[in-house]
C-alpha cells in the first residue's frame, strides 16, 4: 500500500480518499448496529471486524477498478441486491423487536436467541456487508469519484480503505467500553428495540425507492 501512495500525487490521493471514506462510513447503520451488538457481547468480535474490513477492501479495490461498468452492463443487478437487502434487513429486524420483547435474565450472559457460532455470526457478517443496497451505493460513489484521480485511483482507494479499516476497529472495540452498561437485561431490551426501529426503518426506506 505504501508503494501505491508514493508521490505527492499519490499521497494527496490518499488523504481524499480517507477523507471520502469517513464522509461515507461514519454513519450509524446495519452494519454498525450488528457490529456493536457483537462487540457489546464480546462474540468474535475480532473476526467479525476483520471479515467486514476485507470485505470492504475488496470491493473498494474492485469499485475504482470497474465495478461500475459491471453494473451498468447487469442493471437488474442493483435491484436485485435492493430486494435482497429489504428481506435481509426485515428479518433481522424481526429477530431484534423479538428479543427486545421477550427480554431476559442474564445481561451480558443472556442467550442471543439464535445460532451464535463463529460461523453464523460471520455469515450474518457477510449479510449486512453484501446484501446492503447501501454498501453497493457507496461502491459506486467510490468507484466515480476515484476517476477524477487519474493514475493516482489507487492510492485514492487505499484511503477509503484506511478509513473503513480504521472506523470498523473504532466500533468494535468502542463497543467493549459499553459493556458495563449491558449488565442488565433492560438495556439489552432497549438496545434490541432501537437496533429493530433502524433496520424497520432502512427496509421500509428501501421498499419505497424500489417501487419508484
Amino acid at each position: 500500500m505504501f508503494s501505491i501512495i508514493s508521490g505527492s500525487a499519490g499521497l494527496a490521493a490518499w488523504f481524499s480518499g480517507a477523507a471520502t471514506g469517513i464522509g461515507l462510513f461514519a454513519v450509524v447503520g446495519a452494519q454498525s448496529a450488528f457490529i456493536l451488538r457483537q462487540g457489546i457481547l464480546r462474540k468474535h468480535i475480532v473476526p467479525v471486524v476483520a471479515t467486514c474490513a476485507a470485505i470492504d477492501a475488496a470491493f473498494i479495490f474492485a469499485s475504482v477498478a470497474g465495478l461500475r461498468t459491471l453494473t451498468q452492463a447487469l442493471p437488474w443487478l442493483t435491484t436485485a441486491v435492493l430486494w435482497g437487502g429489504v428481506a435481509f434487513l426485515a428479518w433481522y429486524a424481526w429477530q431484534s423487536a423479538r428479543r427486545a420483547l421477550a427480554g431476559g435474565g442474564g445481561g451480558m450472559d443472556m442467550d442471543d436467541g439464535g445460532d451464535t457460532s463463529r460461523r453464523a455470526v460471520l455469515m450474518s457478517a457477510v449479510g449486512f456487508s453484501l446484501i446492503n443496497p447501501h454498501f453497493w451505493l457507496d461502491m459506486m460513489v467510490i468507484g466515480s469519484i476515484a476517476e477524477n484521480f487519474g493514475a493516482s485511483r489507487m492510492a485514492f482507494a487505499a484511503g477509503v480503505v484506511t478509513a473503513s479499516c480504521l472506523w470498523l476497529t473504532a466500533q468494535g472495540l468502542g463497543a467493549r467500553l459499553l459493556a458495563p452498561l449491558f449488565t442488565k437485561p433492560k438495556t439489552w431490551r432497549i438496545l434490541d428495540g432501537t437496533i429493530a426501529v433502524i433496520l424497520s426503518i432502512l427496509a421500509l426506506t428501501l421498499a419505497f425507492r424500489g417501487m419508484h
